[in-house]
């Protein structure tokens, strides 16, 4: 049952954890871009922008939306294409498996906050490999992944 103590890690959760999940997602991409050569963009929200970082954007609304975009990779095939895709999901599991082991180990201890991370990364993690097409310019990564499969062709990350 929810009660209104529950409120405030709720908001921590949205507010805090689901964007450093969401932000870890879309580093995961953009690793994979850079190893095979191409070059990326990232923003994160909607809205007014508060950052800007080189190719880095950060908007008002940071917790809705993020989207990276990438260039020809020099190593360009379907194989680093779809790791390209993989890197989002990859760094999300990379990181719960990490947390969780530094939990198991004794080197940080059992906390809620540590418990929200490791379930917004899995859910992320999860919703981002369905292959789905949100919008007409916006698919999963597991819907470009089939696609790059399947046809060859490659759309640009939207998460």
């Amino acid at each position: 049952m929810f009660h209104l103590k529950d409120l405030f890690p709720l908001l921590i959760g949205l507010l805090i954890i689901y964007p450093i999940v969401s932000f870890i997602h879309i580093l995961g991409h953009l690793f994979m871009a850079y190893l095979f050569g191409g070059k990326a963009s990232f923003q994160m929200g909607f809205g007014r922008q508060l950052i800007k970082f080189g190719k880095f954007k950060v908007n008002s609304l940071y917790f809705i939306d993020s989207y990276c975009n990438y260039t020809k990779l020099k190593w360009d095939n379907r194989v680093t294409n779809m790791l390209v895709y993989l890197g989002g999901p990859l760094f999300n599991i990379g990181t719960s498996l990490l947390i969780n082991s530094l939990i198991l180990h004794g080197v940080i201890p059992y906390h809620t906050l540590f418990y929200q991370f490791v379930y917004f990364s899995l859910y992320f993690c999860f919703f981002s490999i369905v292959p789905v097409q949100y919008s007409k310019t916006n698919v999963s990564d597991g819907l470009a992944i089939y696609r790059i499969l399947r046809y060859g062709s490659r759309s640009q990350i939207k998460n």
